[in-house]
């Protein structure tokens, strides 16, 4: 059960990022469009949390790599269990963008 949310939140087993990016993940980043519009990392795709469930068409490859991304790495969590429970296999928890954008 602890490893469980242990996952869902990232903390899990240690994930290489930069790996993932340079096998065409794609970086989601699920803030709002006005914390998106402050900052964010270059190329990566803005749905908001809250209309994810709206917007599944334009993640097509449910095994494509994700990285979800926000500002400090809840609403990611939530957005991983989204993706999870709608058939997308290889999602991952990044966290706060400004830090993952370190990692990649």
């Amino acid at each position: 059960m602890i490893n469980t949310i242990k996952n869902l939140l990232g903390f899990g087993p240690k994930v290489d990022y930069a790996e993932l990016v340079s096998q065409g993940a794609i970086i989601l980043d699920v803030r709002s469009k006005g914390e998106y519009a402050s900052g964010h990392i270059k190329g990566s795709i803005n749905i908001s949390v809250d209309t994810l469930n709206s917007n599944l068409a334009k993640l097509k490859d449910k095994n494509k790599p994700i990285i979800t991304c926000c500002a400090s790495g809840m609403r990611s969590a939530s957005a991983k269990s989204i993706l999870k429970s709608n058939g997308y296999t290889n999602v991952h928890n990044g966290g706060a963008w400004s830090s993952l954008q370190h990692k990649i």
